[in-house]
């Protein structure tokens, strides 16, 4: 791949992964195209030539450009880039950069590393961006080139944007789908979870959260693309004229079903608003706690199986409480996974899906619901191991 072409953010992150895993005095043994084509500047990267040198110098510039912090703290010690870290076993590496954050390494494995290495990744792609100039195409070391988009010019190939994640609960394997796309573009999925606070105010259709999507969605319009009816928004504020006091919160894990408007359209029959994000007085903030999320969600699936208007077989859930609430993805899906599994191992038969709208929060999802990587040697200190 040449300076003209910009990375897929996908491929940078799996190979980035790699680095951490082997190491940089591995370098040499590591098949690494994207990053190996990052590397070569102009009249560099003859045949032949090492690669490894400009790949750890890249590493290293894009790790500098993130700033002092516990960010590139944390960067540098996973990748083996801190002062006397590149000959550290992989778990050492790991268990300093968890030190960095306070956490233990397995809270770190599956919280803060993900987030640390795509913010590599990400860094990474915009210096080539940056070196591509604007205007340049999408590429990435010839994968997926594209004979008709011209001599010379080479498309990325797009990942997938529905996958199947096999799952085990109750002693049974179960698949899962993970949806890659903004929630207004789902079809044929009975029932639709949808964030709420705990007032169950809506936000405006204009906004880009969930929420707010939704809504959109499922008004209704005239030609001119003029909102006629406010379906889902009528029907929320009907629910909470009968269920809810006028003017005060409901407990956080409550949930209301409202009609899906016009997504019924799309095969979309209803929609759960989960009301996990409590407002803090005095601020525009949220707060939003792990075990509400799991309350909301066994509260959706006991209302699946109440519905009285022909049983719902389909339902999707958003990471709940990671944007506006602000809680990690991680532990979003964490507090998910609790109600999805207890309710998968009592027996339940519904197709579960999960919705992300960024490629890295897809990673996340596969890399902690996905099959377990055989176990590691327990963590133990090297020789000249890192300082407790």
């Amino acid at each position: 791949m040449s300076l003209t072409q910009r990375p897929d953010y996908g491929a940078v992150l799996s190979e980035v992964r790699e680095v951490r895993r082997a190491g940089i005095v591995r370098l040499r043994e590591l098949s690494l195209p994207v990053l190996a084509g990052m590397s070569a500047g102009p009249g560099e990267g003859a045949p032949g030539e090492p690669h490894f040198p400009a790949i750890e110098g890249l590493l290293r510039s894009a790790v500098s450009a993130m700033g002092e912090g516990t960010l590139q703290e944390a960067a540098a010690y996973s990748l083996g880039l801190a002062r006397g870290t590149r000959d550290w076993p992989p778990a050492d590496r790991r268990r300093r950069a968890a030190q960095v954050y306070g956490v233990s390494v397995e809270r770190f494995r599956k919280h803060q590393e993900l987030m640390v290495l795509g913010q590599v990744a990400e860094q990474l792609v915009r210096q080539a961006a940056a070196a591509a100039g604007p205007g340049t195409p999408v590429g990435q070391d010839g994968a997926g080139a594209d004979p008709a988009a011209g001599p010379g010019r080479r498309v990325a190939r797009l990942a997938p944007s529905h996958r199947r994640i096999p799952v085990r609960a109750g002693g049974r394997e179960h698949l899962l789908t993970l949806h890659v796309h903004a929630v207004d573009l789902l079809r044929d999925i009975d029932v639709v979870v949808s964030p709420s606070n705990t007032y169950f105010t809506l936000p405006a259709p204009y906004k880009s959260s969930v929420a707010a999507s939704l809504r959109r969605a499922g008004a209704v319009r005239d030609p001119a693309g003029r909102v006629v009816e406010d379906r889902i928004g009528d029907g929320l504020r009907a629910w909470t004229d009968r269920f809810a006091p006028r003017g005060l919160p409901v407990a956080p894990g409550t949930v209301a079903v409202t009609g899906a408007g016009a997504l019924e359209g799309q095969g979309i029959r209803r929609i759960h608003h989960a009301a996990v994000a409590v407002p803090r007085p005095g601020t525009n903030d949220y707060d939003v706690q792990p075990a509400d999320v799991t309350r909301a969600v066994t509260r959706v699936f006991a209302l699946l199986a109440e519905a009285g208007d022909g049983p719902p077989t389909s339902v999707c859930l958003p990471l709940l409480g990671a944007g506006r609430g602000g809680i990690d993805p991680a532990e979003s899906l964490a507090a998910l996974w609790a109600a999805i599994e207890a309710e998968l191992a009592r027996g339940g038969r519904w197709n579960i899906h999960l919705l992300v709208r960024r490629p890295e929060r897809a990673l996340l999802v596969e890399e902690l619901l996905g099959p377990a990587a055989p176990a590691s040697a327990p963590d133990r200190p090297a020789r000249n191991g890192p300082p407790t």
